[in-house]
């Protein structure tokens, strides 16, 4: 697999461990000191980027992530994707439309993410 394979595919990964409550501790996905700038909040380093994304997702989840871009400069990388989340809350759903711009880094385990940035598009609330 090349690079823009790999980083592919670690974004497709994010997406799962965000709908899959964020099992493990985040270090298959994440560098040691990844942040992330969601409307969930700021945090930095992987043990708050993980506890974040915890707090943010309690209920049931499904994200979308398409259409990546990925920009590899040695081991380096920038990705750009669509996002559309669905949040299965009890009184209906919220579909949120959002821009990842993620920061990833080659280290010696693979590609991991070294910085997440969503930008809101767009927030329906359907109750």
């Amino acid at each position: 697999m090349d690079d823009r394979q790999q980083l592919s595919a670690l974004v497709s990964r994010l997406g799962r461990w965000l709908d899959d409550k964020s099992p493990g501790d985040g270090r298959a996905l994440f560098t040691e000191d990844a942040e992330a700038h969601t409307l969930g909040g700021v945090s930095q380093g992987v043990d708050a980027l993980v506890a974040q994304a915890r707090r943010n997702h309690q209920v049931p989840t499904q994200h979308f992530i398409t259409d990546p871009l990925v920009d590899v400069d040695g081991d380096r990388a920038e990705v750009s994707a669509n996002l559309l989340v669905v949040f299965a809350h009890e009184g209906g759903p919220r579909l949120l439309g959002e821009r990842y711009e993620l920061e990833a880094a080659r280290t010696r385990d693979g590609w991991r993410i070294s910085r997440v940035q969503a930008r809101a598009v767009w927030d329906v609330e359907l109750a």
